[in-house]
């Protein structure tokens, strides 16, 4: 009988999707507590099954090795929950009360899960509980060749949510998984986000679904080892990453960078741990299996042990053999092993000086890792600063593997299975996804100001220079900005013309100490005066004097007053006095009666 496997998985989805999304409208009630206790719940079966389903993986997918594959899930099962907990996820989760702003947790709903082929018990165990934990239901879609081992994880987590209270439905996972059914599950009316891992392709695919999206992309991991570094201890800790799980993880080790000084050493403490050094040929045999079109790695080859990965090459090993170690003459297209390998073959590439290593990795990354991670061992901590400002990676990781780095297993960053590369790869986060990329938070905010208070005047710091000022060419801005207000050439007003105006300006001038030849004009007085640009302004905060101004013997009138005057003031914490006879521009008046700096008054 024939039948339609696309078809089927679609109608499936659709299904699980609607249940999920029902479940979801119950489980939205439920309060942080309740949250926790299920999230516990699943998580204490997940740890119980760890090794059962860790053998079921490399079983089915014939990737990795089972004591890694229990590593990551206890990572996922025990690492994570403890990490969550305390974290507030439901109803309110933060207030700021000086703000007087209150935060609510906003569930998005039903998340998709796509699992890949290289992780998938772990990874399923990571993306249960943090949608979950944000008060989500998820529908995960395995791999087609780890879909037996997907699915018996999801049923433990399942079962155990639903026994300690969860909504029936909540969890649900795809058993008829294809690539159309995969499409129809990101496309569906009821799914909110995907949460996607797995190849370029099904990123990709995530993120032109039309829905919000968190996708990763590869890998290809450079490690600098400095010279102020231990290389005994360097190249134990970079092997221990670069064989976790048979290098499966995205961020596995992929490429040694070193001075060239360091050569020899380094050389000496990868085969006193069992590295295999490959010739020449070795080399290129290698190259050419792994890669058989551009950068993609041969999935024969992925998560496979150093021997098996000889023989295919063409060449045997030692059965001590720890890793496939490959030296390389330059980074790209022209030198395939540059490039992420998903299994226990590292690279070298010695360079002439600490700047030439940094170069390197960034090379390394742009050919096919921007945005994941990196790693430097350094006892400089000025080197692994400078490393971690210039290099393209979202996780840079300082003496440490960076399998177990990146994940939050050696470091402080976020346990996690999902690790996104940032905008420069096409990704929607450059974090390792945790609950709160699950949620969306809306805010209750109280009124805390008026309309009109809300752009208070921006004040500049005074602008007066030390320069030479022409006096005749001030004297003669003021009296064209009298004429603007209808008192042309020849008229007095209040007794001022030209000259009377030019009299006032050389006391001006003089009593700032400012010498009146020379043909620049560097003061804004609020007219038509040429300017010197002015400065990004800033916010003024009126000081508060330490000790109270020393009291004025005699009021002093001034003749002409400008907005940089009453800045002055404001700033001096002192009076304007003017009089009848006083000039003041429009500008420095507003200002001045604004803050209450200047006063009428008489000789």
């Amino acid at each position: 009988m024939l039948q339609d496997n696309d078809l089927l998985s679609i109608q499936e989805v659709r299904a699980k999707v609607d249940k999920a999304w029902n479940a979801w409208h119950s489980y939205r009630g439920f309060n942080q507590q309740q949250v926790d206790t299920i999230v516990e719940a699943m998580a204490f079966a997940a740890r119980g099954a760890a090794l059962r389903l860790a053998e079921m993986a490399v079983e089915e997918t014939g990737y990795g090795r089972v004591k890694d594959k229990v590593a990551k899930n206890m990572l996922a099962a025990d690492l994570l929950p403890r990490r969550m907990q305390g974290m507030k996820t439901i109803g309110i989760i933060r207030e700021l009360p000086d703000e007087r702003v209150v935060e609510i947790a906003e569930p998005v709903g039903v998340v998709a899960a796509i699992l890949p082929t290289t992780n998938p018990t772990s990874t399923a165990i990571y993306k249960t509980l943090i949608a979950l934990k944000a008060g989500n239901a998820i529908v995960h879609s395995p791999h087609p060749r780890a879909k037996a081992c997907s699915c018996a994880t999801i049923d433990v987590l399942s079962r155990a949510a639903t026994a300690a209270g969860a909504p029936e439905g909540i969890i649900q996972c795809v058993t008829q998984a294809t690539m159309e059914g995969t499409h129809e599950l990101m496309r569906h009316k009821h799914t909110a986000l995907i949460l996607s891992t797995g190849g370029s392709g099904i990123v990709k695919a995530a993120y032109s679904s039309g829905k919000p999206a968190y996708g990763v992309g590869p890998g290809n991991v450079p490690v600098l080892v400095d010279t102020t570094a231990n290389v005994s201890d360097s190249v134990t800790k970079i092997l221990s990453g670069k064989t976790f799980d048979f290098g499966t993880l995205c961020s596995s080790e992929q490429t040694l960078v070193a001075e060239k000084k360091l050569r020899e050493p380094i050389l000496a403490a990868l085969t006193s741990q069992g590295a295999h050094l490959c010739d020449a040929s070795q080399t290129t045999a290698l190259g050419k299996l792994l890669f058989r079109h551009g950068t993609t790695v041969n999935a024969d080859c992925v998560g496979q042990d150093p021997r098996k990965i000889a023989q295919m090459a063409g060449f045997s090993v030692a059965d001590s053999t720890t890793v496939l170690i490959a030296e390389l003459g330059g980074i790209g297209a022209g030198h395939p092993l540059s490039a992420e390998k998903l299994s226990p073959v590292l690279s070298l590439y010695f360079v002439d000086d600490f700047n030439k290593a940094v170069e390197a990795c960034q090379a390394i990354l742009r050919f096919g890792g921007l945005g994941h991670t990196c790693g430097i061992y350094t006892e400089d901590e000025a080197k692994a600063r400078e490393y971690g400002r210039l290099m393209p990676a979202f996780r840079v990781l300082v003496n440490t593997p960076t399998p177990q780095g990146s994940t939050g297993i050696t470091t402080n960053v976020f346990p996690a299975m999902t690790l996104g590369c940032g905008a420069m790869a096409g990704n929607s986060t450059g974090d390792n996804v945790t609950p709160l990329h699950l949620i969306n938070t809306k805010r209750l905010a109280w009124a805390v100001r008026k309309p009109e208070e809300a752009f208070p005047p921006r004040l500049e710091e005074p602008v007066l220079s030390s320069q030479s000022v022409n006096k005749d060419a001030v004297a003669s801005a003021v009296e064209r900005y009298l004429s603007k207000r209808g008192l042309t050439d020849g008229q007095v007003a209040a007794g001022l013309n030209q000259a009377s105006v030019s009299s006032i300006v050389d006391r001006f001038l003089a009593d700032r100490g400012m010498p009146v030849s020379s043909p620049v004009v560097a003061a804004d007085c609020g007219c038509d005066l040429p300017a010197k640009p002015k400065p990004e302004p800033s916010t003024f905060v009126a000081p508060t004097p330490a000790t109270p101004p020393p009291p004025v013997p005699k009021i002093e009138l001034a003749d002409f007053v400008c907005e940089n005057d009453i800045r002055q003031a404001i700033n001096q914490g002192r009076k304007i006095y003017i009089g009848k006879k006083s000039i003041v521009t429009p500008s420095a008046r507003d200002l001045g009666i604004q803050y209450d700096v200047l006063v009428v008054a008489e000789r």
